[in-house]
């Protein structure tokens, strides 16, 4: 248990991340109510099973009799009420997935005694919350039976907002909440206010277990284990008239980054009324033309708070009759948008360095931002405009609940999730949908905070918008109607929602990226240009491309790719080539297929080498999957079935079946591929590696500067890859004799066997690079087939908990991590100059990168469009790695 100013920003482990930032503001003199905190420790003893921890109860009571001693107050007498709110306070910030109680500590009491003062509204109003929070977060009802009492008697008497319910309506409605509480649990609301109080900290306790919570811990990467703590601070009220209410704002724009502080504020109401979206709020600007003197206090306080942190805040604030509260700060989810420009900018000002501006953002924001746009198009108009909450383009088909957002998803179908505003229990749908767009609310509206955070196209307070959940219908201002299905495009940049799928187009930051335009004027596009070029000088790890064409190469290029990592020469045989694999593993012209082979392979390497040139390009020898070149057994079966119905049966067809039948295997991932098809059909090394070499000949007596490589795929034994090595060096030779030339090319392995990397001491003796093929690496160490563990019981594993993580996107490092840190370590010790890379999915993963660079991988090879994400994030675990003490910004 801590008061307030005994704490400090560093403690956010012990006090939470909202504990934490109440205690630096306090230490910085703002103007924070007086209040306490429960740790995270007797959050973390209570989820134990223990109870409450011993001495709990002690020490709360002699924080609140502090508490009422500082504010004049006591808690619980009708004659000075000191009324409470009770937050959770997480150490990562969570927005809306825990749970809050406000005005703990009324009652028919307190009620009365405020009536008998003059402050009806102000007293019923604070207890029908008090009633409804209480009743949904302690009792467990269901909050939508509130909901409901609360929009039916707004129906009734015509009122649009909560705000304009009277006193008399308010009373009637505290009476309502109370026969719910009632008929739910037998028993009223507590009369005792330390019961309240008690009963508010366990439920908060209880929250971090929440269905919601757990959904949005697992999609954050944050601890399950870590527990909440509890802020108990007096209550200051903004639902106490005109020159009361409340806000939330930032030090900057979170959507654009543009500096000067943002933000919306409510007169007459509580904070929740902000954040939830249920009324409409007015821009900061109105609060200075209507306060100057309180905008001019709030605007020095964002700048203390700004330069305190030296980073984008977060701020709630309460004014209660014309006295400003500060009641909570924050580091401030942002649009990856917002992310780069902050940084840059607050580089240029001085602030922080571009080391730390690096840090403040990720390869998963940039990745937002490389996604497409919609065309620009003079003919199509919107269907309705709101505000760009969190900016995107996507199309989907509408859905108006998160549970059909989610099963609509699973189905593999893109969804545009419509509510009229969005709350804590709609995370999975924010998760699942493509876009989000909501009827009611502001910039800072629930909606808008979470889709940011999680990089989702979002417009909220679409005007004249009416969502329909029951009848599932959107109505648009005309009379327009959009049944669930209807397919819809959302422009979170613009603000705009039009019919149909509209035609997307390459988003500005990837085009510069590709263009290397250093003199864009657009201030987000200079921000990430800045920091790739800071990353590319700082970056240990070489950032290459999986690529087979000349225009993935020439792709690769731009994105500034430094060299082919992968050249997947099967991929070279797919469509209507597929025909010479099946050709080669039959005994019906063999040779003509080998011939046809490396004479394709011929020019392909050609035209990539070109491309590449003065860059490494590693080719893979062959390795298909059998069962991806041949026919369906199935098909082929049934299709002689038929012709023999028919009367007969061509031999062709009949060789073809035979042929089909004793090549087709059960488990084909883990059957004759790699280097065992090498081992058993020899002549495609000659085929390829004759190709390979003559192409560098030519080209290099040309004048070229190709540098290729070959890579053995699938090896399993040392043995495997001294034949193999034995047979490339001898075609190489053969046609180095031939041209009269000394020709030499590095031959490595693809470590993709839990096999191979328990041996890579050995295989270290006869490569001369590793390549980690982490795709085959993960399946062979977990036994499971990529495609059906992701089609079958992935997203179940994922959804009990049983994995954080998906093994197959980000890396497993305590099993598959270990195998490459292991054969990392042995391969160097055997041969200190052994080349290292990455080649599999995760070379392409954000998450993933620090694990490669802390393991001392040269180089990650990705597709073309990964590649600037992964230089910034190869740049950023430099900056890391080289000063560990070193934090990154926190804004999850």
């Amino acid at each position: 248990m801590l008061e307030l100013h005994e704490g400090d920003r560093t403690m956010a482990a012990l006090l939470g991340g909202k504990g934490a930032g109440l205690a630096e503001m306090s230490r910085l003199g703002l103007p924070v109510p007086p209040g306490f905190i429960v740790t995270t420790e007797a959050c973390r003893a209570w989820l134990s099973g223990g109870g409450e921890p011993d001495g709990l109860w002690d020490q709360v009571e002699s924080a609140l009799t502090d508490l009422e001693r500082r504010s004049g107050l006591r808690f619980g007498d009708p004659a000075a009420p000191l009324l409470v709110s009770v937050r959770s306070g997480a150490r990562f910030s969570m927005p809306g997935m825990m749970e809050t109680v406000l005005d703990v500590g009324m009652t028919d009491a307190v009620a009365a005694a405020l009536v008998a003062r003059g402050e009806a509204r102000f007293a019923w109003d604070s207890y029908r919350r008090l009633v409804q929070m209480y009743g949904r977060t302690v009792l467990g009802i269901d909050g939508g039976l509130f909901d409901a009492q609360l929009m039916g008697l707004r129906t009734e008497l015509g009122a649009t907002s909560d705000a304009h319910l009277d006193a008399a309506a308010l009373q009637r409605l505290t009476g309502e909440f109370r026969r719910i509480v009632v008929e739910h649990t037998g028993a009223d609301l507590p009369q005792e206010p330390r019961e309240q109080l008690r009963h508010a900290v366990v439920a908060v306790f209880a929250s971090w277990n929440g269905e919601r919570a757990r959904l949005y811990r697992a999609h954050e990467g944050i601890p399950d284990d870590l527990g909440t703590a509890v802020n108990i601070v007096q209550m200051v009220f903004g639902n106490r008239g005109e020159r009361s209410g409340s806000g939330v704002c930032f030090t900057r724009d979170p959507v654009s980054g543009a500096p000067g502080a943002f933000g919306d504020y409510l007169p007459d109401a509580q904070g929740e009324d902000v954040v939830s979206g249920s009324r409409s709020p007015m821009d900061l600007s109105e609060l200075a033309r209507r306060e100057p003197g309180l905008h001019h206090e709030l605007s020095e306080h964002l700048r203390t708070l700004e330069t305190h942190y030296r980073d984008l805040c977060d701020v709630e604030f309460t004014v209660e009759r014309g006295r400003l509260w500060i009641l909570q700060t924050r580091l401030g989810k942002r649009s990856p948008a917002a992310a780069f420009r902050i940084a840059v900018e607050l580089a240029e000002e001085g602030v922080i360095d571009l080391d730390e501006a690096l840090t403040r953002v990720d390869g998963t924001q940039l990745q937002t931002l490389l996604h497409p746009t919609f065309a620009a198009r003079e003919d199509v108009r919107p269907l309705a405009t709101g505000l760009p909450a969190s900016p995107g383009a996507a199309y989907g088909q509408l859905v108006f609940d998160s549970a059909t957002a989610m099963e609509w998803t699973a189905l593999g179908r893109q969804v545009v999730l419509a509510r009229p505003e969005t709350s804590p229990d709609d995370f999975g749908g924010l998760l699942a949908a493509r876009a989000v767009i909501t009827s009611r609310g502001g910039l800072t509206s629930h909606a808008a905070v979470v889709a940011r955070g999680l990089g989702r196209t979002c417009v909220t307070g679409v005007e004249g918008l009416v969502v329909d959940p029951v009848d599932r219908l959107a109505t648009l201002p005309g009379g327009v109607t959009l049944p669930e299905g209807t397919v819809v495009s959302v422009d979170g940049t613009a603000g705009e929602l039009y019919a149909g799928q509209r035609e997307i187009q390459p988003s500005p930051v990837a085009t510069a990226v590709e263009a290397g335009d250093t003199h864009s004027e657009d201030p987000t596009v200079r921000a990430v240009l800045t920091l790739l070029a800071h990353a590319d000088a700082r970056r240990r790890l070489g950032v290459l491309a999986n690529a087979e064409t000349p225009e993935e190469a020439r792709a690769a290029r731009r994105f500034g790719a430094e060299g082919i990592g992968l050249c997947r020469t099967e991929h070279m045989l797919l469509g209507e080539r597929r025909v010479l694999v099946e050709r080669l593993v039959t005994d019906e012209d063999r040779e003509g297929a080998l011939a046809e082979i490396e004479q394709l392979a011929h020019a392909e390497f050609t035209s990539l080498l070109e491309t590449m040139e003065g860059l490494p390009v590693v080719v893979r020898l062959l390795d298909p999957p059998l069962h991806e070149f041949l026919p369906d057994l199935v098909e082929l079966s049934v299709e002689v079935a038929r012709a023999e119905e028919r009367g007969g049966v061509e031999p062709a067809l009949e060789r073809r079946l035979a042929t089909t039948r004793r090549w087709h295997e059960s488990n084909p991932m883990l059957g004759l591929r790699g280097v065992r098809l090498l081992t058993v059909l020899p002549q495609i090394i000659d085929a390829q590696v004759r190709a390979l070499a003559e192409a560098t000949v030519e080209l290099r007596d040309a004048g070229h500067d190709v540098r290729p490589e070959l890579m053995v795929p699938l090896v399993a034994d040392v043995a495997e890859l001294v034949a193999a090595r034995a047979r490339m060096e001898g075609i190489v030779a053969d046609v180095g004799r031939a041209h009269g030339a000394s020709l030499h090319l590095p031959i490595g392995v693809m470590v993709e066997l839990p096999r191979a990397a328990l041996t890579a001491a050995e295989l270290a003796q006869h490569a001369d690079f590793f390549s980690f093929g982490t795709n085959d690496l993960t399946q062979t160490t977990w036994g499971i087939s990529r495609d059906d563990a992701e089609a079958n019981f992935l997203a179940a594993y994922r959804d009990a908990g049983i994995l954080a993580t998906d093994p197959f996107k980000t890396i497993d490092e305590v099993g598959v991590g270990a195998l490459v840190e292991l054969a990392a370590r042995d391969g160097r010790r055997t041969c200190p100059e052994l080349g290292l890379g990455a080649c599999g999915e995760h070379a392409g993963d954000p998450a993933s990168v620090a694990f490669f660079a802390r393991v001392g991988i040269d180089y990650l090879s990705c597709s073309p469009p990964r590649i600037p994400v992964v230089r910034l994030e190869a740049g950023r675990q430099a900056v890391l790695l080289a000063a560990p003490s070193r934090t990154t910004s926190d804004t999850r």
